[in-house]
């Protein structure tokens, strides 16, 4: 009886041994080490009708949001085909790659664009930014200058904003229109509650100009143009310029109260 005691608790161990061992494997693989890397592109716009956003980079892992056609997507990372994402609701998740439509390089020199980078950005700072390009600058000090001139402090950049109103303008050019109503994003307020951008209250310019002081002047012999630049309510601004073969440059400023 003890030998067969023994046996039995030694058969006992060995398979407890071997458990554990296939279990220690298992774990290890499904947490295998994973490559991420940088996509190049902060926000991204989805194409598919219904996109599922999942707990991991593979259809095997859990639902845990989905997104529609045309909506707006924060991207992190790239991992394989997948992206890592935060969608609204603050989920942050993983989605196939084939269905996001990159829409705002970080390092692009198209369309009138120079190279921006608002990775070490401060959303604070109220000299120019530095993800502005020479026009946009321009226009930034035209307009500071005539709230001092009217008692006013002047606006700060606020990047995202400043991402915002690019995007804007590069979208008027590209698709051929003049218009607060964008057929691609919806109205600025839309645009500004897709990009995740907090506020109090906002308001957009726009013109369509050959020169930075010309289009500046044009709005502030505007009365509704001249109210949002001098409105006392707005701290925060973004300025898009973006060169157009049929006006010579759009113009979009937004601002918003924070």
């Amino acid at each position: 009886m003890k030998v067969l005691t023994l046996k039995k608790k030694s058969i006992l161990k060995t398979a407890i041994v071997i458990i554990f061992t296939l279990t220690v494997f298992t774990f290890s693989t499904s947490l295998g080490m994973q490559h991420y890397y940088n996509t190049g592109f902060s926000t991204g716009l989805v194409t598919a009708t219904t996109l599922n956003v999942r707990s991991g980079p593979g259809i095997q892992y859990k639902v845990v949001a989905t997104v529609n056609k045309n909506e707006y997507i924060r991207v992190f990372a790239g991992i394989g085909d997948w992206y890592i994402v935060q969608v609204e609701g603050d989920y942050v998740g993983a989605v196939s790659k084939k269905y996001i439509k990159p829409i705002y390089p970080n390092a692009t020199n198209t369309g009138g664009i120079t190279s921006v980078n608002t990775s070490n950005s401060n959303s604070n700072n109220n000299t120019v930014s530095s993800s502005m390009n020479a026009d946009e600058k321009e226009v930034f000090d035209l307009i500071n200058k005539q709230r001092t001139n009217n008692g006013l402090q002047p606006l700060k950049v606020d990047e995202e904003v400043q991402k915002v109103a690019r995007i804007k303008a590069q979208d008027m050019v590209q698709n051929n229109y003049f218009s607060h109503e964008s057929p691609t994003y919806g109205s600025p307020f839309d645009m500004l509650k897709s990009f995740k951008v907090s506020y109090r209250t906002a308001g957009e310019n726009i013109a369509a100009n050959s020169s930075n002081s010309g289009a500046v002047t044009a709005w502030m012999n505007s009365s509704g143009h001249k109210a949002n630049i001098l409105n006392s309510n707005f701290n925060y601004t973004g300025i898009g310029v973006v060169s157009s073969s049929k006006y010579g440059k759009i113009f979009v400023q937004q601002f918003i109260g924070k």
